[in-house]
């Protein structure tokens, strides 16, 4: 059966509860979960990645507040977020191919490299390989 494109929430819905299925097993990640309340988590993620991809306006929320606050209780390294970008593609990879799905790796990865620059304090040139 051949893998189809990124298309409604529901599809996004998916690669959330896989994504953190492989998150709460990961060994360099899953301490960093450990106190998340998955029943409230979830849907705010569902409305973060719909809006992400769909610009659908639906999540009001400051990531990168919340993610300083994380970094705060437990120090986040480069590594982290690797790792986080690897379990997030392959989940894309497993479920879904097409235009939507490239789309949404490239911008969980820009993602990644801004929270990196703002809270770990890593330049820029350090992602260009310069």
């Amino acid at each position: 059966m051949s893998k189809k494109d990124i298309t409604t929430r529901s599809d996004l819905e998916k690669v959330v509860d896989v994504f953190y299925e492989k998150i709460k097993v990961d060994e360099m990640l899953q301490h960093m979960f450990i106190n998340v309340k998955w029943q409230k988590h979830l849907p705010v993620m569902y409305d973060f990645w719909e809006n992400v991809l769909f610009h659908t306006g639906n999540y009001n929320g400051n990531p990168m507040e919340k993610h300083q606050v994380a970094h705060q209780l437990k120090a986040m390294e480069k590594s982290h977020f690797d790792q986080w970008v690897l379990l997030f593609n392959e989940t894309i990879n497993e479920l879904y191919t097409g235009e939507n799905a490239e789309k949404l790796k490239d911008r969980a990865k820009n993602i990644a490299v801004i929270m990196q620059m703002k809270i770990l304090g890593i330049d820029k040139e350090e992602f260009e390989g310069k």
